[in-house]
């Protein structure tokens, strides 16, 4: 319950203030992303998966869209399900999955023929979404894993 007030809370930051500021090279933080991969690392790989997916789902209804539904739904419950798995530790794991999901996004776009997808995309657009969205990563998980704080102090 708690995951799903936190990603609805950020996706209404990310619409209504986020994507509204005009950020250096055009990027801006992805807040549910970080949302999804902080309840992931408290709540395991199936409820990850779980969230990421409604997650994505609201990320793919919520307006302005440009994509399928379901599209993000897909990327962010393999996000929430790789975060939930916590190899390496929580710092290796938000790395990871803020590398995977622009990367992982952009193929799946790819992969259904998406004539917004371009190499520039790849390689102008993910990489500022990456930097972005780790600046803000500290921030954003702290807030979404304050409560079990304990968990990844041993």
């Amino acid at each position: 319950m708690i995951g799903g007030l936190a990603v609805l809370l950020a996706l209404l930051a990310q619409v209504m203030l986020v994507n509204r500021v005009s950020l250096p090279a055009g990027g801006a933080p992805d807040l549910v992303l970080l949302t999804v991969v902080g309840s992931a690392l408290e709540r395991g790989p199936s409820s990850g998966a779980m969230l990421g997916f409604f997650a994505g789902l609201m990320v793919d209804i919520m307006p302005p869209t440009a994509h399928l539904v379901g599209q993000y739904a897909f990327v962010l419950a393999v996000v929430g399900y790789v975060a939930g798995r916590g190899a390496g530790g929580p710092v290796t794991t938000v790395v990871l999955c803020v590398l995977l999901a622009p990367l992982l996004a952009t193929v799946v776009a790819g992969l259904i023929s998406d004539p917004r997808v371009t190499l520039s995309t790849l390689t102008e657009q993910a990489p500022v979404t990456i930097v972005y969205t780790l600046l803000a990563a500290p921030i954003v998980i702290w807030l979404t894993t304050r409560d079990g704080h304990a968990r990844f102090s041993t």
